[in-house]
């Protein structure tokens, strides 16, 4: 069953819409709980989300778009990103510090994985493999398969953190949720005063970084970022060509 129609029946209503359906009504979700009531669901399993959101909508009547917060969320300056591990890490008015969320964007702004796929690491997929470490996976939106070296810092950072508390290797990582993230980032953001900043900040705050301090090479972030061009990474980071922003800031003439 995919995650998109399990969330849906998991969360009905003690827990409220699914993230990225916070605008439908609980329609959706007696919609989705009536069709799993009558064993309908096994033509959607292993469907992507996209599909099933079509057919649900056709079926039901029903406007299922879902509100893409990748496309609003913004990457984070350097200071937003120090700032936000640490009052997650240490706690703020009434929530307590969560090292698991903390070390989980830690990991998402230094690799550029999707919070999807942090959170379903365990130590054991990373690879020793010769004078270098490698991680392999298969990418949970794309099904995209994926290998790419682990600078050792992290392996070392991931060690630590695994040691410090008691995760075998054999184990997820973080065995916690995207919700759970999401929502624990929302509160730091809220408490900070910034907007517009979700899970998939800490990914485009990698992406910008690799492409600032590697002279403005979009194909290096186009291939660690696993696009299908460089026009899509170059939409993705809101950044410019350099030639265009050095134009931009050599135009300027403030009186």
């Amino acid at each position: 069953m995919t995650n998109l129609v399990y969330r849906c029946i998991k969360q009905s209503y003690k827990e409220g819409i699914p993230q990225g359906f916070e605008g439908q009504d609980k329609t959706l979700v007696n919609w989705i709980i009536a069709i799993y009531d009558d064993n309908k669901l096994a033509s959607y399993i292993s469907l992507p989300d996209h599909i099933i959101i079509k057919r649900l909508s056709e079926e039901a009547n029903i406007s299922l778009k879902r509100r893409d917060g990748n496309k609003t969320a913004v990457a984070l300056t350097k200071e937003q990103y120090k700032e936000l591990i640490t009052v997650i890490r240490s706690g703020f008015l009434s929530c307590h510090p969560n090292e698991q969320v903390a070390a989980a964007l830690v990991l998402e702004a230094n690799l550029g994985l999707r919070i999807g796929d942090i959170i379903r690491l365990r130590l054991k997929d990373i690879i020793r493999d010769g004078e270098r470490y490698r991680l392999d996976i298969t990418e949970e939106k794309t099904g995209k398969k994926r290998t790419f070296t682990v600078p050792s810092e992290i392996v070392a950072y991931l060690q630590d953190y695994c040691m410090n508390h008691g995760i075998s290797k054999d184990d997820r990582i973080f065995p916690t949720t995207e919700r759970t993230i999401q929502r624990h980032l929302k509160a730091a953001a809220d408490y900070l005063d910034y907007e517009n900043i979700g899970t998939h900040s800490f990914r485009k705050f990698y992406a910008t970084n690799i492409y600032v301090n590697n002279n403005y090479n979009i194909v290096l972030v186009q291939q660690l970022l696993q696009h299908s061009s460089s026009a899509i990474t170059q939409r993705y980071i809101g950044i410019g060509t350099e030639e265009l922003e050095i134009a931009i800031k050599n135009n300027l003439d403030l009186l």
